[in-house]
């Protein structure tokens, strides 16, 4: 099969997927949709070319948006792959899709011990961090403060105080939730470090 009728079938499986997994008829997504029960069938078996003035009304009726509908598969939709910072000793997996929209961004982090002649680098950004921590020990610096977070203990702060999050003894994972400026100043710059 060519990529366009690949693509042609995968929309026509959305379609299909949508409207059942919505609950809906052939005749009331046809109702939502003005277009005959016979087409809409005819569509999602492919028995009929699908035409751009169809399915932005089929989106809609669907509760979704034609990006969504015709947007081509590719690996990186499903594959979280980490990033790494090996001067920070950090690797960071994205677990949110959607990042351009301001909203938070979840991610994954594993922390492992670092070497270093001196204090660790303290950062600080408007807004507020959180973590849980999977395993292991974190140990949170904040201003002068040093903290120990342990496996199964959560921590929240403003992150105007300067801070740092490393490995206490050994390897430890953690769930983050970053606002916009947590995920510019802690990601980014994961990213510029990358090795």
């Amino acid at each position: 099969m060519t990529q366009e009728t690949d693509l042609d079938a995968l929309i026509r499986q959305r379609i299909r997927g949508l409207r059942v997994a919505r609950g809906l008829s052939l005749d009331a997504l046809a109702a939502r949709c003005f277009l005959s029960p016979s087409t809409l069938s005819r569509i999602e078996t492919g028995n009929r070319r699908i035409a751009l003035d169809q399915l932005v009304p089929i989106a809609r009726a669907l509760g979704s948006t034609l990006d969504q509908l015709i947007e081509a598969p590719d690996d990186e939709d499903v594959v979280i792959r980490p990033r790494r910072d090996r001067r920070r000793g950090s690797t960071t997996w994205l677990l949110s899709r959607d990042r351009g929209t301001g909203g938070p961004t979840v991610a994954k982090m594993l922390f492992t011990p670092v070497r270093r002649s001196g204090p660790p680098e303290l950062g600080v950004h408007p807004g507020r961090d959180w973590f849980t921590v999977l395993s292991g020990t974190v140990r949170l610096h904040l201003g002068e403060r040093t903290i120990l977070v342990q496996a199964g203990e959560s921590a929240e702060f403003s992150t105007m105080v300067p801070h740092a999050i490393e490995a206490q003894d050994g390897p430890t994972e953690i769930i983050t939730i970053l606002d916009h400026d947590g995920e510019r100043a802690h990601l980014q710059h994961d990213a510029a470090h990358e090795s």
